[in-house]
């Protein structure tokens, strides 16, 4: 059994990645490339809907932070949903709460981007 699955799917022009499992410094690759291949087609609205991820660590918020530059320079941003007790505390004691907007569900985080509007994030 691996570590870590990342599932995607394009919902109204944002791309939904679901990790399920670990992400580590053993499985961050895989994460990274599902982020990659989704900026590589111009997609630059995406939310990380995190209810099968068991835990992530500084590996994995690594790849978020060097993601996220290319992101919101070109107009999008990157949202977290659905986030277990265990990751949002890792979120929260580190500050990334206050880098990213996190939403309780999935559907929350792509109306966000409706609703943004020019704001892009």
């Amino acid at each position: 059994m691996s570590e870590l699955t990342v599932e995607t799917r394009d919902v109204e022009g944002v791309t939904l990645l679901y990790p399920r499992g670990f992400i580590n410094a053993h499985t961050v690759r895989q994460f990274e490339g599902e982020i990659q291949k989704a900026l590589a087609q111009g997609h630059f609205k995406i939310v990380v809907s995190c209810s099968g991820l068991a835990y992530i660590a500084s590996a994995g918020l690594g790849a978020l932070m060097g993601a996220i530059e290319e992101i919101r320079g070109n107009g999008g941003d990157l949202r977290l949903a659905n986030l277990n007790e265990t990751v949002r505390n890792i979120f929260e004691i580190l500050g990334f709460n206050h880098l990213y907007r996190i939403y309780p569900s999935e559907v929350e985080a792509i109306t966000s981007f409706r609703s943004a509007g020019a704001a892009g994030c």
